[in-house]
């Protein structure tokens, strides 16, 4: 917030200046000091701005900082900037497996923007750099979504079940595999896939609600109400400890 206070009710010390040896103390980093007449302090896009290839060189700075920044911007639903601040740390990056990741986050953050076209980009550039990292599972089930948004069915079933693949112990490549599954009508594998997710820990009322939809599909009213109803538990349980906080 601006300081109301006229400057002018203050008495300055004059000093006595700096020795002729004096280095200039800066609080900002070196990658990050421009010139204030060619920036607008109060732009949201400056420090992605800033980090210009031609005037820095991939030493001067830290890639996975950038990733941590990236990921803060999407935490608050700036995922504009946040694809800025990813796409120069993945430019950066001197390490493959931080340029993935960036990659991955900022396909992320396209998709948070329903931008399916430039999300498909950058998880593509992901699996390029490795497609049998860590990450490359991540990078298979974001593509597979951001394909399925953007009409492109069956080829998000086939990079759901190459996620599925690479990393077997990844819930939500299950739980894609098992949308995209029912989305074609088939309810028994969605139901496999689904319970495979849940055992792997994810347990929210969406996948619930998937696997309701499943069981209806194969006539299993019954369990399918069960389901359901948890699902609807789970979501007053969520509501009832946003009211607590």
């Amino acid at each position: 917030m601006p300081d109301d206070k006229d400057p002018r009710d203050h008495d300055f010390s004059s000093g006595q200046g700096l020795d002729e040896e004096y280095e200039e103390f800066d609080l900002e980093p070196p990658e990050l000091s421009v010139d204030p007449t060619k920036v607008d302090p109060v732009d949201s896009r400056v420090v992605t701005d800033l980090l210009d290839q031609r005037n820095i060189t991939s030493e001067e700075v830290d890639a996975e900082q950038l990733i941590d920044v990236g990921i803060s911007y999407t935490r608050i639903n700036r995922y504009e900037a946040a694809t800025g601040a990813l796409e120069r740390a993945a430019q950066y990056a001197e390490d493959d497996r931080v340029a993935q990741e960036a990659w991955v986050n900022k396909g992320a953050a396209h998709a948070e923007l329903e931008e399916y076209d430039l999300a498909i980009g950058a998880y593509e550039e992901a699996i390029k750099i490795d497609d049998d990292s860590e990450h490359a599972a991540t990078a298979r089930t974001n593509l597979a979504y951001a394909l399925w948004e953007s009409g492109q069915h069956e080829q998000a079933l086939d990079h759901a079940e190459q996620a599925v693949e690479l990393d077997p112990r990844f819930p939500e490549a299950w739980y894609n595999r098992g949308f995209f599954l029912l989305e074609r009508g088939l309810a028994e594998g969605a139901v496999e896939a689904f319970d495979n997710a849940m055992r792997l820990g994810m347990r929210s009322p969406e996948i619930l609600d998937e696997k309701a939809r499943a069981l209806e599909e194969l006539g299993e009213y019954e369990e399918a109400e069960e389901i359901a109803e948890e699902a609807r538990d789970l979501r007053k349980e969520a509501e009832e400890d946003l009211v607590d906080q």
